[in-house]
């Protein structure tokens, strides 16, 4: 990645306790995610690509445009964060994936979400 195009992305996870049901294989958590250009050229977010993976090595993959309805425009030093969620069989599993950018030069990147876990508390020992 050049210096023109760095997109940093840090995400913290939530296990949500009143909506998940362990007796329906049902675990929910929410991921807040910022998402920082620290380059030197304006972004922005055009797409998403999630890789959501549980315990058992079941993945599913999500696309779509933008994040939770936009597509938001980074100047250098600006961050958007966001709150989404998703739902697992498993009371652990991971989430990694992409944010397709395109620079205002009219280059496009991915912006890369290192692998992070989902768990509830304890589950991990």
């Amino acid at each position: 990645m050049s210096e023109q195009h760095n997109i940093t992305v840090d995400v913290t996870s939530t296990h949500i306790k009143e909506q998940s049901d362990a007796n329906a294989e049902r675990y929910v958590f929410t991921y807040t995610v910022t998402i920082r250009n620290e380059g030197l050229m304006a972004a922005q977010l055009l797409s998403r690509h999630w890789i959501i993976t549980n315990a058992d090595g079941k993945t599913q993959e999500v696309r779509g445009d933008g994040v939770v309805g936009e597509q938001p425009n980074l100047n250098p030093g600006d961050s958007f964060q966001y709150t989404s969620g998703t739902m697992l069989e498993t009371p652990v599993g991971s989430m990694q994936g992409s944010y397709q950018m395109q620079a205002d030069d009219g280059t496009t990147f991915d912006a890369e979400i290192k692998p992070f876990t989902l768990s509830v508390p304890n589950a991990l020992h």
